[in-house]
């Protein structure tokens, strides 16, 4: 049985299993997403989903009527003292459809009310307007900008921080921009 993590309105987020693995492969290196992820290998992922990497968890989002995989997330943090949770990968299947939001809606409400983190961050390339439009209309703040941290086919890139804060969410969801 497939362990569901949180459910939404349309969408619901389960933990992955070794199921998945070639569907998470495939959203990773697929060359509309791999520009701007870096990916990893076959070998991580089995790791993470066999439970050998117990700071990580690969999350999958699909719709609940049908049960297909809209979406991919790879979180870590999962054991951090600082109760602080890193979504390192967003990456959405199914573009143009909100699905990018109604998951990031659940993630955020999976992370600060059924795991109880403090601080839920992520980073992105500077030139991923999409996604930076994404995270921040979800109400996550611009936290700083790490300047040619990364190497992509040669060439320097500088990646944006962008975080969120319990008390940041709590307050979104009491204004009703959130879940519950």
């Amino acid at each position: 049985m497939k362990e569901i993590l949180y459910e939404g309105p349309r969408l619901r987020l389960r933990k992955a299993d070794l199921t998945d693995l070639d569907y998470i492969l495939r959203l990773e290196y697929q060359e509309e997403n791999v520009k701007y992820i870096v990916p990893f290998d076959k070998l991580f992922h089995t790791k993470v989903l066999e439970g050998h990497v117990e700071e990580s968890m690969d999350v999958l989002a699909e719709e609940i009527a049908t049960g297909e995989r809209v979406g991919y997330f790879l979180i870590n943090g999962l054991k951090t003292e600082a109760k602080e949770i890193e979504w390192t990968h967003v990456v959405v299947d199914k573009k143009g459809c909100g699905y990018g939001h109604e998951a990031m809606k659940l993630l955020k409400a999976w992370s600060f009310d059924v795991l109880g983190f403090h601080r839920a961050w992520l980073d992105c390339k500077d030139y991923n307007a999409r996604a930076l439009h994404l995270y921040e209309t979800e109400g996550m703040l611009r936290e700083g900008l790490i300047r040619e941290t990364i190497v992509t086919n040669g060439r320097y890139e500088n990646l944006v921080i962008l975080g969120m804060l319990a008390r940041e969410y709590q307050a979104r969801k009491a204004e009703g921009l959130e879940l519950g």
